[in-house]
């Protein structure tokens, strides 16, 4: 069994709200994909996007003295919310529940895993990475609002450079150890670290161009950075 882990940003299934013309391409590309051979089949972790940023936000406006260890459970809850909506779109391809402790994710029957946050100090990035070990998946995609890694945020700095591949040294130097809740980083410190352990290739690209997810899954040419 061919087995490929797409870990999709929450920025990228509800940026506002949930985004249905995405949704609608996406599922369908999935579907076709999975069509084309038996033998494949599809985890995918989803994350918060703006329903866990616009709550995590409204409780530190309300209680600037919250722990992050509330605020990672507010994030926690937005990442279920939004897996339970694309397990929903998926039908009966998804047999079991929504995957929230990846330590306990034993059995996969259908043809998509859906998983979602699992607690706090920990990101989907790092769910991912973690059923990626126990399903015996070699690289994991991960799909947000940036099409490749760049040396610096390229918002703030014009001068930053995108990155086609890196070592996970180089990469872990560049985002920390550390892991804080609503953290923007490509791939998170935590999901890296554990990564950078088992030689998981990672694949960071961007959530839109759905023909491009289409190539990663096949192996074919794409935009986008390894890190391996």
């Amino acid at each position: 069994m061919i087995t490929k882990v797409l870990s999709v940003g929450g920025s990228i299934v509800a940026p506002e709200k949930p985004d249905t013309a995405f949704l609608t391409a996406f599922s369908a590309m999935v579907k076709e994909w999975l069509e084309a051979d038996k033998e494949r089949r599809l985890i995918l972790v989803v994350g918060g996007g703006a329903p866990a940023r616009i709550y995590q936000t409204a409780c530190r406006e309300v209680f600037a003295g919250v722990e992050n260890n509330a605020c990672d459970w507010i994030g926690i809850m937005a990442t279920r919310l939004n897996a339970q909506l694309v397990k929903a779109i998926f039908g009966d391809l998804c047999r079991e529940d929504v995957v929230t402790n990846p330590s306990e994710a034993n059995v996969f029957t259908g043809r998509i895993l859906l998983a979602a946050g699992w607690k706090p100090g920990f990101s989907t990035d790092n769910d991912a990475v973690l059923l990626a070990e126990k399903f015996n998946a070699d690289t994991v995609v991960n799909l947000s609002n940036i099409e490749k890694v760049y040396t610096d945020d390229p918002r703030k700095n014009p001068d930053a450079k995108p990155i086609d591949s890196i070592s996970w040294a180089d990469f872990c130097a560049m985002v920390g150890e550390e892991w804080e809740p609503g953290k923007n980083c490509p791939f998170d410190p935590i999901a890296s670290k554990k990564a950078r352990e088992m030689g998981l290739k990672v694949i960071c690209a961007g959530g839109k161009n759905i023909a491009n997810i289409r190539a990663i899954l096949d192996g074919s040419d794409f935009v986008g950075t390894i890190i391996g």
